[in-house]
Parts: structure tokens; C-alpha cells; sequence
């Protein structure tokens, strides 16, 4: 999930005066830290109070990546936390840098960062054929599908420098890129639109011991309900998706911790299967990688 039950942190009253120059400030804490491949043993500042202002850090963030940004992940958040946020999602860009084709049964090298946080998750994932309108908020969920060109197997790279990116609750986590380090793109799913999210199968193993299975099914409403709500999300923020954008919809079998010199292995049935090894992270001129 996106975001897990808060922690107490007795610092949102930090963000009073210069809310702007806060947030530059965390953004840039945190751009630097995944450039240097470092981890941060506390929270670059004050944490957010409010999503609000977790995605203005994410937008100045997004400013400072000198790379293209290719699409965005949508993590849930946590249950008990749903109604506190408004809302029952989160996103975070994916760059370009790393985005990573995962050709069936080739192990891909993943980056992580010593010292802080780093999962695999088993994505279904939507590549749109068409731009969404400016400015369009409300979605059918046969509106969303009519702009997807295909729909794709693959693993999301949950990572960040600060290892409780996840435990003081959503705007943290969606603060910080949304908790996204990458994702690796598996083939695309045959025939998609004819099937039921229950028939999207997906296995999660992290040295070779099963640690999670799931569907379609089990990402609530599906995948489309997550990319009605990133339809609505980038369109609120001025970033109407564009074709070609890729959009993960949820981690289908759990979020599965994993340390360098582990290998983790997806299996999606007929549709394919993905592997990747982790290893350290390395200092980089844009974001971190392999």
C-alpha cells in the first residue's frame, strides 16, 4: 500500500509560515539523496500534513529529475487512513531512466538504496494510445479504458532513500515520488479487454519462496478504478496523462520487502513471467540506478 498507519511526528506546525520554500527544500533533500544513492535517517523536514501538500514537494521534486517522466505509479492507502486523506489512492511519477523492458525470463538488475526502503510489486499496467483532455475530472470506467492502447505485465519498484517511507502514513509516502523507484515492463497481456480481473493471475517469489499471489481482482475495482483515479489526480494537478503514458494500478500479490542480492520472480501465468536481482544503488547525474 501507499501508506500505512501514521506514526506521530509533532512537526506539521513547522509548516506555517514559507510553505513553499519548505516543501523546495524537502524535494530537494530527498532528489539529492537518490542522486547520491544515499539513504536519510530521518525525514528531510517537517513532515506534510495533507496531501496537498505532499504533492506540492512531489511537483517541486518532478522540477529538479533533469529526466523525462513516462508514467506514474497508484498505490492504495491504508484502509484506516481513507477517510482521514478523502481519498482511498496515491501516485508518484516513473522516469524515464527507470523504466526498464523486462523481456519474459531475463533477470534484470534493480537498484535499491542501502539503508532505506525497497520492494518489489506485481503490476498490471496500462499504456494509453491517446491524451486525456485538459481539464476532464470525471470518469466511466469505459472512458478511461477507450485511451489504452495495451496492457502489460510488470513490477513496480517501490523504493526511497528514508526506510519509513511507509510508516508515518500517506503524505509521506506520497511526498517522496510515492514511494516509486522504477518499474520493469513485461509483455503485453493477449486478448485483455475480453478477460475478467479475476483471470490476471500473478505469483510473487523473493528467493524462490513464495511470498504472495493475487489477481486483477484483488485491487479494489480493479485495475481501471485505479486509473480513473490517476485520470482525475494528473488532471486536478495540470498534468493531463499523455499517450504513451504507462500506469501501474496496484501491487496485485502484496509489497514484498527485498534486500541486494536477493532475486525476486513474478509469474503471471500464459502472460509471462518477470525477474529481477537487486543490487546497490549507484550515484547518478539524474536519479539512481543500476
Amino acid at each position: 500500500m501507499g501508506g500505512s498507519p501514521e506514526k506521530g511526528n509533532g512537526m506539521h506546525q513547522e509548516w506555517t509560515q514559507d510553505r513553499d520554500g519548505t516543501a523546495q527544500a524537502i524535494a530537494e533533500r530527498f532528489v539529492r539523496a537518490r542522486q547520491d544513492a544515499t539513504s536519510l535517517s530521518a525525514y528531510p523536514g517537517p513532515m506534510p500534513p495533507d496531501l496537498a501538500t505532499a504533492y506540492q514537494v512531489q511537483d517541486h521534486a518532478i522540477a529538479l529529475v533533469s529526466d523525462k517522466l513516462v508514467g506514474w505509479k497508484v498505490g492504495l492507502i491504508a484502509p484506516g487512513l481513507r477517510e482521514q486523506y478523502g481519498i482511498d489512492r496515491l501516485a508518484g511519477p516513473i522516469f524515464a531512466r527507470n523504466l526498464r523492458k523486462a523481456p519474459d525470463g531475463d533477470v534484470i538488475d534493480v537498484p535499491l538504496f542501502k539503508g532505506g526502503f525497497a520492494a518489489v510489486e506485481a503490476e498490471f499496467v496500462y499504456r494509453l494510445g491517446e491524451d486525456a483532455p485538459e481539464g476532464k475530472e470525471e470518469w466511466s470506467d469505459d472512458e478511461a479504458l477507450a485511451l489504452v492502447d495495451s496492457l502489460h505485465v510488470g513490477i513496480e519498484l517501490a523504493g526511497s532513500p528514508f526506510a519509513e517511507i511507509n510508516d508515518h502514513g500517506p503524505a509521506v509516502t506520497a511526498s517522496d515520488f510515492g514511494n516509486n523507484a522504477g518499474m520493469l515492463l513485461g509483455p503485453s497481456i493477449a486478448s485483455w479487454r475480453a478477460r475478467g480481473d479475476n483471470t490476471l493471475r500473478a505469483e510473487t517469489y523473493v528467493d524462490e519462496k513464495l511470498v504472495g499471489s493475487g489477481t486483477g481482482a484483488n485491487i479494489p475495482g480493479g485495475p481501471v478504478a485505479a486509473l480513473r483515479f490517476l485520470l482525475t489526480h494528473c488532471a486536478k494537478r495540470n498534468r493531463p496523462l499523455k499517450a504513451g503514458d504507462l500506469v501501474t494500478t496496484g501491487a496485485a500479490t502484496g509489497i514484498h520487502e527485498i534486500r541486494a542480492g536477493q532475486t525476486a520472480r513474478v509469474e503471471f501465468g500464459s502472460d509471462g513471467t518477470i525477474k529481477c536481482r537487486a543490487v546497490d544503488a549507484r550515484k547518478t547525474a539524474g536519479v539512481a540506478a543500476a
